[in-house]
This record gives C-alpha cells, sequence and structure tokens, in this order.
C-alpha cells in the first residue's frame, strides 16, 4: 500500500488539485478517487492564509468521506475550534495572539464567524484524530511525544476530541495537545526575545525534535524558520520535555521548509514545504512494502 502523505495546505486548493492530479488522483464526480493501492493522509493545517478556504475543505472532506483519504488535526483547524468554544466560567478557551488573530482572518472571512457554516466546519474538525499510527509508521501534525500521547490517551474517542466534553478538558490537556499539533517548544529566559515574520515578538521558541542531542545550544535545535533567532546568544540552553520511545517512520508537516525536500532525518519526514506562502504543496508517498525513508518518495506540485 502506497500512502501519498500531504502537507499544510492552507487554503491553497488550486494546489491541491494540481499535486493530486499530479499523483493520478482522478474526480468521479463524488470526490477525487485514489489510484490502485493508493490512498491520501492529510497532515492538518487545512486552512487560515489562503483564499480557497471552502474549497479546500470540500476537497479534503469529499475525500474522507468516499474513503479515499484520511487526515490528522493540524495546530491550525485546532485553534478554530478553540478560538469558537469558551470554558465553564464563559472564558475563550484559545486566546490568539494578534500575529494568529490575522492568519485566522481569511478562515472566519469565508465561513462568515459565528454562521452555520462557521459551526459545520468546526464540528468536522473534531473528526479529525490527533495522529495516526500504522503497523510501519505515524502521521502527527508537528511532534510525536509518548507522554503527551499517554496523558491525552485518557480525554479522546479514537485518537479524537469530543465537541461534547471539549469546554470542559483540563488545562494541562490543551498544553499536551499544542506539543503534538504546534511542536515541541521551550520558553526563552524573561529578557530574552525573538521576532517573528510579521514582526511580531515571541518567547517560545520550536524545537527541532528529531535531533539525536537535544541538550545543544537553542540556536543549534531552533526550528523556528520565519522567526529572527540572530540575536540569541550562541550559548543559550533551555529545558525541553520530550520523550520519544517508537522507532517508526514519522511523517509530520508544521514546519515551513523551503528548497529540495529532505529527510529531517533517517527516522522523521516533513512535507510542510510552505505552499500556504510561495512555496510547493508536497506529499510524501509511503510504500508498506518498502519503508525506508527515501528523498526519492517525495513529490511536489510545481505548478
Amino acid at each position: 500500500m502506497i500512502y501519498d502523505i500531504i502537507g499544510d495546505i492552507h487554503g491553497q486548493a488550486d494546489k491541491l488539485q494540481g499535486l493530486l492530479s499530479q499523483l493520478g488522483y482522478q474526480h468521479d464526480g463524488t470526490s477525487h478517487i485514489a489510484p490502485p493501492n493508493h490512498m491520501a493522509i492529510f497532515v492538518g493545517d487545512l486552512i487560515d492564509r489562503g483564499q480557497l478556504q471552502l474549497e479546500t475543505l470540500s476537497i479534503v472532506f469529499d475525500m474522507l468521506d468516499n474513503h479515499q483519504a484520511l487526515a490528522v488535526m493540524g495546530n491550525h483547524e485546532y485553534n478554530a475550534i478553540g478560538y469558537a468554544s469558551t470554558d465553564q466560567a464563559g472564558k475563550q478557551i484559545y486566546t490568539p495572539t494578534p500575529r494568529q488573530n490575522e492568519v485566522h482572518r481569511a478562515f472566519l472571512d469565508a465561513v462568515g464567524e459565528g454562521s452555520p457554516r462557521h459551526r459545520y466546519w468546526l464540528s468536522r474538525f473534531f473528526e479529525l484524530p490527533l495522529w495516526l499510527e500504522f503497523d510501519a509508521f505515524i502521521v502527527v501534525h508537528a511532534c510525536y511525544d509518548a507522554r503527551a500521547i499517554q496523558a491525552l490517551t485518557p480525554h479522546l474517542y479514537n485518537g479524537r476530541l469530543s465537541q461534547n466534553n471539549f469546554e470542559k478538558l483540563p488545562k494541562e490537556t490543551h498544553h499536551h495537545i499544542l506539543k503534538l499539533l504546534a511542536g515541541l517548544q521551550t520558553t526563552l529566559p524573561n529578557d530574552i526575545y525573538i521576532k517573528d515574520s510579521m514582526g511580531h515578538l515571541r518567547q517560545d521558541i520550536r524545537i527541532r525534535w528529531w535531533e539525536n542531542d537535544l541538550k545543544q545550544p537553542i540556536v543549534k535545535l531552533s526550528a523556528a524558520s520565519n522567526c529572527d533567532i540572530s540575536d540569541l546568544p550562541d550559548d543559550l540552553v533551555c529545558p525541553i520535555d520530550f520523550y520519544l520511545s517508537t522507532t517508526k517512520p514519522i511523517i509530520i508537516g508544521h514546519y515551513w521548509l523551503t528548497g529540495e525536500p529532505l529527510p529531517l532525518s533517517s527516522q522523521v519526514v516533513c512535507t510542510d514545504y510552505s505552499a500556504g506562502k510561495d512555496g510547493y504543496l508536497t506529499a510524501y508517498q509511503f510504500d508498506t512494502d518498502n519503508p525506508t525513508i527515501s528523498l526519492n518518495n517525495f513529490v511536489q506540485f510545481i505548478g
């Protein structure tokens, strides 16, 4: 079986249609249909940024409903749910930063904030599991952390969040979710900040959790591709809470990579090559009959 694992789309339905066609998927009037012995898997972040939000969602969920694809939740789908939800005290569960507010506006404008269409798509997002684990490999949006998964499992139903219980989840549960969907992060000391590509200051920094040595200085472990880390001290070391308990290949998205697609390590492959900006929508074809990670398994839609 060949799984066509497709990276972050971010509302770029034209790129998605192009990549599916390039991979041999054909539309039968209901959805795109996978070639024989293939199935698509979407790594999440279907929404935000692009101008074709609803078209993207329709393509993906038509394929899910027609059993031609699987998908996991990305941090943007999770943020959309939290943005629209309040806890038992009436407080918004997810408080977006100015940058996140700006990015999420494309989705809210497309669905109409608070509309029946908005509520419909939020309910569909709850259908997306936080990760998928097969005999041969794992798909998760940003980071596979064994302790986070162990803590989350009692709060999930078949790996999915419950729409009925979402507002009752403990705060710590959301922390574990964000580790899987937003990536392993550490917090910089109080007097140190970095600036992201939209000019916003932040103290949290993404970590390259797939590295063998997580005790290196932060400048060597940073996965903050859209941030300026040039002012970070060369010898700054921060505590990192992470535990990887599997040797299976792990396929992720999330990290806004550029250039020629390459495996991140002998175990980890990223499929996000910045399609949400001016990059190429990318797939990794995982062949269960030949599971060794290979450079030759990447497919990009150049357009």
